[in-house]
């Protein structure tokens, strides 16, 4: 049994501020617990703010 199946525990932390960190932390969230989101760096969103220098033109590559 994890702790989401498990009511006892009220707090959770996640460890990344990534795409995958905030979206896990909004999930658990959304289910009723308190998500303590924790990033080592000044801002939160991990590789995803580095998209643009991929795809300067908004065109998708094949």
């Amino acid at each position: 049994m994890n702790a989401l199946e498990n009511k006892t525990a009220e707090n959770i932390l996640v460890i990344g501020g990534g795409m995958a960190g905030m979206y896990a932390s909004l999930d658990i969230a959304n289910q009723g617990y308190t998500a303590f989101l924790v990033e080592k760096r000044e801002t939160i969103g991990g590789r995803f703010s580095q998209v643009y220098k991929i795809f300067p033109t908004d065109e998708c590559s094949a």
